[in-house]
Parts: C-alpha cells; sequence; structure tokens
C-alpha cells in the first residue's frame, strides 16, 4: 500500500508544479530596504529526482507520501540541491498538496553560496497554487542576505525556473 500512496504523492507533486502564473497577492518581493537592493531575476532549466522515503514510524495511516529531492539547476543559477517533500493526494481528482524544504549550493549570477528554498503547493480541484521563497536569513557567502520567489514551470516533460531575487548592496 504504501507503494501506490508514494506514487500517487509523486503524480501529485509532479501536476501541483504544472505552468501557471502565480496569484496577484504573492507577487510581492521579501523586504528588504529599497536603497541596498535592487531586483534582479534570473532563469534557467533544472533537473529534479525525486525518491520516495519509507514513512516515519506511525505516519502511513495518515497516508503522506516522503519524497527526497535532488536537483541540478543550470542557467543563471549553476547549483545543485537536496531537500525532503511530504505529499498528499485526497480521494476527489485533482486535490493535492506538498511542502517541501531544500538547501541549494552554487552559484547565482556569479555570486557564490547556499540558500533554503521553501515549497508550499496545493491543488484545489484542479487549480494549481504554488510557492516557493528563499527563507529568511538563510543565504551564506555571497548570498548572504538573498530573498526572493521562484516560479516552476514544465514544458514539454523539461523543468524551468524564473527567479526574482534581491541581494543587499550594489
Amino acid at each position: 500500500m504504501w507503494r501506490h500512496l508514494t506514487r500517487t504523492a509523486i503524480m501529485a507533486t509532479l501536476w501541483i508544479v504544472a505552468p501557471f502564473a502565480p496569484p496577484a497577492a504573492h507577487s510581492q518581493s521579501q523586504a528588504i530596504p529599497e536603497d541596498t537592493a535592487m531586483t534582479r531575476h534570473a532563469q534557467g532549466e533544472f533537473e529534479v529526482k525525486l525518491t520516495p522515503q519509507a514513512a516515519a514510524a506511525g505516519i502511513e495511516a495518515a497516508r503522506l507520501g516522503r519524497q527526497t529531492i535532488d536537483k541540478t539547476f543550470r542557467g543563471d543559477l549553476e547549483a545543485t540541491s537536496l531537500g525532503e517533500m511530504l505529499a498528499v493526494m485526497t480521494e476527489v481528482r485533482g486535490s493535492a498538496g506538498y511542502v517541501a524544504m531544500e538547501r541549494v549550493d552554487g552559484s547565482l549570477q556569479g555570486r557564490r553560496g547556499t540558500f533554503v528554498l521553501q515549497h508550499f503547493a496545493f491543488m484545489d480541484r484542479g487549480q494549481p497554487e504554488l510557492s516557493v521563497r528563499v527563507v529568511p536569513d538563510s543565504g551564506t557567502g555571497e548570498l548572504a542576505g538573498l530573498s526572493g520567489r521562484m516560479t516552476i514551470r514544465i514544458e514539454d516533460g523539461r523543468h524551468y525556473y524564473d527567479f526574482d531575487y534581491r541581494l543587499p548592496g550594489p
């Protein structure tokens, strides 16, 4: 039964991140004083590998699927990331959700460091909503102070990202 739920959760996850425009209410950047940062844009492609994990003791009854995330980003963000995802698919066709955390390690338009992305996504009877944001104060190295939002789209089976971000300084 667990393997079936994990496959279901993976299918729900892939469906959730299908192409869509983020709601206007979620389009504002995290607060960094205007005089110390400017909004920048990065884009590119990424590959993702989701690996099903065993349920934690007692959690199988909750019908949650857990996966590890292993990504390779190319383009303006040259990086790898590792993380974990928790997903569920309901009895209602087209309704599902997932949350995830992933630590990104690499170079963003020439600035090296790490940062953490937090995902929150759900699909309400086929209508998806996805928010991927930089966890405040998670940036290190030349990415210290990083804030921003990432959108994900899938076209012809390929994954793409658009990343609007801010960094303090020039």
